[in-house]
Order: structure tokens, then sequence, then C-alpha cells
């Protein structure tokens, strides 16, 4: 299912999903714009959340930069300046990526550096992590011995992805480049997740995706942002507990006190939901990068 896009722009629409509108760019560039649109439960909510697109673009531009000696990316430029001139308008500042076409794996690229979400779930029913076995004993959000990858399929627009085995993943992409995506994604992961340490914060788990440009595998998309990753307060962190997350966390905790069945027509959010989930959007962009987001494009001063 595709969506109308958020920003209307006069070049060839390729896709919109729950978040990003794609257009062409021509060259074999895309244009990939983050609105603030929010999903949970995979339900698209009404209500926009003020500047989270422009979060994600400037975390991800900021790790694309970081982490460059490790993995190889798709983006070409944030800046406005250097896009297609149907293009250069405003409202895209600071939410935009032009970046190279890639031809992307059909596999999610999933690092677990704690037990949490769908692999707590299957560890208390199975004693596994995607079909693995684990240590006995572990409590939610137990951190684990070494960063586990973890990867999954890429489920259809509004389907949840399945979890698999890396011998599954095998199967879909060859045993090489299934290592070589492991070994990436678990570099990628190890290095973020030391810097933000430092900051405060921990990454317990987040996925990636990759692809192929010019024959090279790169990194594409988002990285290490608060809605591919779980980001956590170090100090609030607990074995046994479920740490609050620096992304929609007030949204869910909103959402599960309704009587609402999880589907399409979402409820209505209220103003202060919304604001306290733009403000740990924003938290986690100025704590993990050291920089302010009213320094971004397009942000409010």
């Amino acid at each position: 299912m595709t969506r109308e896009p958020a920003y209307a722009l006069d070049l060839p629409h390729v896709y919109s999903g729950k978040v990003r509108d794609i257009y062409d760019a021509g060259d074999d560039r895309l244009l990939m714009v983050t609105s603030d649109r929010l999903s949970a439960f995979d339900v698209v909510m009404n209500e926009p959340v003020p500047n989270k697109g422009r979060v994600l673009t400037a975390i991800s531009a900021y790790w694309f930069e970081r982490l460059a000696d490790i993995a190889g990316n798709h983006l070409i430029s944030t800046d406005l300046a250097d896009f297609p001139e149907p293009a250069r308008v405003p409202e895209i500042a600071g939410r935009t990526m032009l970046v190279h076409k890639a031809e992307m794996l059909p596999i999610e690229c999933i690092v677990r550096g704690y037990i949490t979400g769908s692999a707590w779930k299957e560890y208390k029913a199975h004693g596994t992590m995607h079909g693995t076995a684990l240590p006995q004993g572990l409590l939610e959000s137990s951190k684990l011995d070494e960063p586990v990858f973890t990867p999954s399929t890429k489920a259809d627009d509004g389907l949840h992805d399945e979890n698999i085995s890396f011998d599954r993943a095998v199967d879909i992409v060859g045993r090489e480049l299934a290592e070589r995506c492991r070994d990436m994604a678990i570099a990628l992961y190890s290095a973020g997740r030391d810097h933000a340490a430092n900051k405060g914060i921990i990454i317990a788990d987040t996925k990636f995706e990759f692809g192929f440009v010019r024959g090279e595998l790169v990194v594409a998309d988002e990285v290490l942002t608060p809605d591919s990753s779980r980001f956590w307060a170090a100090r609030e962190w607990e074995p046994g507990t479920t740490p609050p997350s620096f992304d929609k966390q007030p949204v869910r905790d909103f959402l599960d006190g309704l009587d609402w069945d999880k589907t399409p027509p979402p409820p209505t959010l209220p103003d202060e939901v919304v604001r306290e989930s733009a403000q740990r959007y924003e938290e986690a962009y100025e704590r993990v990068t050291g920089r302010q987001l009213r320094d971004w494009p397009g942000a409010p001063a």
C-alpha cells in the first residue's frame, strides 16, 4: 500500500510508506522526504509529531558521517541547494536526503545488545532468540554478553516482519552476503552503542538496511535513529523492567490505556502526548550528537 505524500513535489513519485515519501531525482538518485507521520502498532496516527522527520534525517546524517569508516552509505546530500530544482522548497528543508538509488537486500539486519521486544517474548516462551538457545535466567532488558545479529524478513507494508534465523538469512541472500551483513551490522551497532554510552544513552537494539550501490554493499535508509532503534536512558535501565524509550513512548503508553483494538482508524492523540513525543525525539538527537536541533535546517529557532 502506498500513501499520499505529505509534500507534493514536481518530481516522479515512487512510493510513500508510513513515514517516508520517495521521489525519483534522476541519474539513479532518489529524494527521501521524511514526514512527521507517526506509526504506532502498525497504524499511522492522524496527528503528526512536530519536527520528527527532521530529527530522523539529522541523526541519520550524523551517523552516516561518523560511521563512514565502517560502512559506506547511500547519502549524497541533505542540502536543499543540491536537490533537483523542483525540490528546492523550504517545507522539506532538513527532512530530506538526496541518495544514490540502491539495490536493497530482502532482509532486515537487526542487532540486539539487550533482550527486549519480540526477542524477549520468544525467550519467555521458548528460551530462544530467533531460534537460538540462550542461557536460562535472563530478565527482560538484560544485557547480552555480546551483540547478536538477529535478521528478519521484510514484510509488505501493513504486515509484520518475521524474525528468522541466521541460517534462513543464508537461504535468502547466500552465505557470503549474510556473513558480510552480519559483520557490518554488528560493527556499526557496536560503534554507535559505545558512542551513545558516553552520552548516557543505551542503544538496546537497532535495525539496519543494506543494499548495493555501484557494486558496493552500503547501509541505507536510516541509521541508529529513535525509530529504527531502542534508546534508553542509562540511569533508567534496570533488568526486569522496560525502560521508557526516546521516541513515541508517550503515544504507546496512551494507546495502551485505551480500549482500542490496534486497527484503523486510530484514536485521537491529546496535544500533550504529541508534545511529549516531540520532546523525546529532540532530546535523543541532542544528547547523541551534542548538537542543537534549532541549528539544523528547517527546524524552529
